[in-house]
């Protein structure tokens, strides 16, 4: 869903067919940075985690010589962009799930805003405190929704749509179009999964449908938002 609601914005702010300088802070095992490097643009990971790059390293292996020559893989932390990058040298900066396992978010914000050339694309994926409580608690698991109303702090912290507004603005990059992901599917249920490939498409439309839709984007498990470079 999340690659869905980005293609979409790419497509509306960059010309058909131009090579984009992406680069994807915490890219985990490379999945999107990879996806856009299939896709002819070129890209800069940047991973810390051990286990995650050596993932990353090896699916990059089994891709033909044209996408390996497009992907750079950085071993660092989203802290560091301005240490091994010039600011404005990007002209798409992703950052999804990284922002839940940061103290504060401000000065990986700022940093990533850094290396926005003008016009610019920032992708932010990030856990919604207004709706930590509601998968614990669709899932009867009581004492797991009251300890969610907090998770706004430590390790698994959470962030609201407001706080993370003010924050682009900040940075020069204001909030031009948000999501939901995650509002429907897999929301309080163990049950099984789409039983074919049709029910599955109807899935994925309903949750289109709702990420972008008040007032269910808005309790969505995670905020996908998109904030552009003045």
């Amino acid at each position: 869903m999340v690659a869905r609601q980005l293609d979409e914005q790419l497509a509306a702010r960059f010309a058909v067919g131009r090579r984009l300088r992406v680069l994807d802070v915490g890219m985990g095992a490379g999945r999107q940075a990879l996806r856009l490097a299939r896709l002819g643009h070129q890209v800069t990971g940047v991973e810390s985690d051990p286990v995650l790059v050596e993932a990353a390293g090896e699916a990059l292996a089994g891709e033909p010589d044209g996408i390996r020559e497009r992907f750079r893989l950085v071993v660092g932390d989203g802290h560091d962009t301005g240490v091994h990058f010039l600011p404005g040298s990007f002209d798409v900066v992703l950052c999804h799930s990284v922002l839940m396992r940061v103290a504060s978010p401000d000065a990986l914000l700022a940093g990533l805003g850094r290396m926005l050339a003008p016009g610019g694309l920032l992708s932010l994926l990030a856990r919604n405190a207004d709706a930590s409580a509601l998968g614990p608690g669709l899932a009867g698991d009581w004492r797991g929704a009251l300890d969610a109303f907090d998770a706004q702090t430590g390790p698994e912290r959470a962030d609201r749509l407001a706080p993370l507004t003010s924050a682009l603005a900040g940075i020069g990059a204001p909030l031009e179009r948000w999501y939901g992901v995650r509002v429907l599917a897999a929301r309080g249920s163990d049950g099984p999964g789409p039983a074919d490939e049709a029910e599955f498409q109807a899935l994925l439309a309903a949750e289109e449908r709702a990420g972008r839709t008040d007032p269910y984007r808005s309790v969505a498990a995670l905020l996908h938002l998109c904030g552009v470079r003045g």
